[in-house]
């Protein structure tokens, strides 16, 4: 597994880490940027990292084998529990990278990609029980109105209506396994201009908002940052990379309430994005943005 850090330097530069610090890194992902914590900090930042994905920690676990770091199998918004059992009341910085890990998208064969031809999951979980959502429930079982709404309001695809209009339509004949078949239906739905399109792919927008609907994205976004600001001493700071509006969305809002009620300073006005260098070497950076606010209270 190959995962590029996205803003490697801004971001662990935004944290403001000093030697002795409690750093969380509530999405470790691959383990990249708590790797760069490690290094950079001589292993005098002490690191708790959450991860939800089991075969993604054993990963981490490898290029952190060195490290002053604790992982954690758990989900960033449960890090008051994470952080009760091992004893920490307060913590200086969290970091927390929202997009997919390269490995969720090359390698997990859980459907995040609609390059490869895989079984529609799409959850962050690799051992699935029959009581877990998936895309594929999602996608045979739930209403025309659910699908279009979902597509809308998480994808903000324009033509949400006619994809769900035709899923239904043809999972009567068929049921839809795969992000093939996922694929090949939204291809037959919208209209010939689109899929030609020149920038994102004609499916990313269906692909991102069936994801977040499994996974519950934005709920736990939303939560995890009450809760990590909670848990953030006096100066300490709370950097966010997001990769879709939506996500952008919450956390800029979020950032502007503390700073409203003059908890918290926003250290960005306006969020930091790739330069071109670092688009070229991973266009998967091409859409992040990254806030950084601190409390003060």
């Amino acid at each position: 597994m190959k995962h590029i850090p996205v803003l490697l330097e801004e971001s662990i530069r935004g944290l403001n880490l000093k030697k002795g610090n409690i750093f969380v890194d509530g999405t470790l992902g691959g383990g990249g940027h708590s790797n760069y914590v490690c290094q950079k900090y001589n292993n005098q930042v002490k690191v708790i990292g959450i991860e939800v994905d089991e075969q993604i920690i054993k990963e981490a676990e490898k290029i952190l084998k060195d490290c002053n770091v604790q992982i954690q199998r758990s989900n960033f918004q449960d890090l008051d529990k994470v952080l009760n059992k091992l004893g920490v009341e307060e913590i200086d910085a969290i970091l927390l990278d929202l997009g997919l890990n390269s490995y969720q998208l090359d390698e997990s064969g859980r459907g995040f990609s609609f390059q490869r031809d895989e079984p529609l999951l799409m959850t962050m979980k690799k051992d699935i029980s029959d009581d877990d959502l998936t895309a594929k429930l999602i996608i045979n079982e739930w209403s025309e109105d659910s699908l279009k709404d979902i597509f809308y309001g998480y994808g903000e695809e324009r033509f949400a209506k006619v994809i769900a209009h035709k899923i239904v339509e043809l999972r009567e004949e068929k049921e839809i396994e795969t992000t093939f078949d996922l694929v090949d239906i939204i291809k037959k739905a919208i209209p010939v201009w689109y899929q030609k399109k020149k920038g994102i792919h004609y499916a990313t927008k269906t692909f991102q908002a069936i994801r977040i609907a499994v996974n519950d994205e934005l709920r736990i976004l939303e939560k995890g940052l009450e809760i990590g600001f909670k848990y953030l001493k006096n100066n300490g700071r709370l950097v966010v990379i997001s990769f879709h509006s939506l996500e952008d969305r919450i956390v800029k809002r979020f950032f502007r309430e503390k700073s409203k009620e003059k908890i918290a300073i926003l250290i960005t006005k306006k969020p930091i994005s790739p330069g071109q260098e670092e688009i070229q070497k991973n266009p998967r950076s091409r859409s992040a943005k990254l806030r950084i606010l601190e409390k003060i209270s």
